[in-house]
């Protein structure tokens, strides 16, 4: 099982394949449009990936911009978006802290499965990081736009269990007023084979013969929401 850093830097096929699985429901996208309708809007995805969000916005808004941190990620993330066929968006090497835009120049900003790396990685200084990232959204989001921001609420529950390392990132969402509520984003891979092969590979030799013994090619998985009006 590699580190979350070493998928992030080799790893953008497997990756891909993972997140191709993942929410067969949709859900993600009647949550967003839920707390925010889509059409005509400027967004920024921050910590794009290898385009998951990016992919379901993008047909729906005026202009969306995805970075991320991993040139590596991005090349898969700007290569689906070109196979989609799609025009009105960019994509760049940026940082949650330092995004290369100007003020105000957008309507939503949505982050999924990454603004926690701020405090995941920050160390002792994990409050100051995310305090950086949150003050660099503001300040390219518009007057009345959104921050929206996905995470996960545990990977093989069926009702929210998020893990202990985000537990204090969660609750500096709370002190920010941010609102929230939950999802289920669930797996569904093609084989047995395949759902353990993944499970194994990104989350480890546990989960990974749970799901061989339970025979889960539907992976449950819960995901948290969390947003903010500016």
């Amino acid at each position: 099982m590699p580190t979350e850093q070493e998928v992030y830097q080799q790893h953008a096929e497997q990756y891909e394949r993972l997140i191709q699985r993942e929410d067969y429901q949709n859900h993600i996208l009647r949550a967003v449009e839920q707390i925010c309708p889509l059409k005509g809007l400027d967004v920024i995805d921050l910590g794009a990936g290898t385009g998951r969000v990016t992919r379901i916005l993008a047909p729906r808004v005026n202009t969306i911009r995805a970075y991320d941190s991993s040139a590596h990620m991005l090349s898969k993330a700007q290569s689906s978006l070109h196979a989609m066929g799609m025009t009105n968006w960019q994509a760049g090497v940026a940082d949650h802290r330092h995004i290369p835009v100007p003020d105000a120049s957008a309507d939503l900003v949505i982050s999924g499965w990454s603004f926690s790396y701020l405090a995941v990685w920050g160390g002792e200084k994990w409050r100051e990081e995310l305090e950086t990232g949150y003050a660099e959204i503001l300040r390219i989001l518009r007057p009345g736009g959104y921050i929206i921001l996905l995470e996960t609420m545990g990977t093989g529950e069926e009702s929210p269990n998020p893990p202990e390392h985000v537990t204090g990132y969660y609750a500096w969402l709370a002190e920010k007023g941010f609102e929230s509520t939950w999802i289920r984003t669930d797996y569904r891979f093609r084989s047995l084979a395949e759902a353990a092969e993944l499970s194994k590979f990104f989350f480890g030799e546990k989960l990974g013969r749970e799901v061989s013994t339970k025979k889960w090619i539907i992976l449950p998985e819960c995901t948290g929401v969390w947003w903010q009006r500016k």
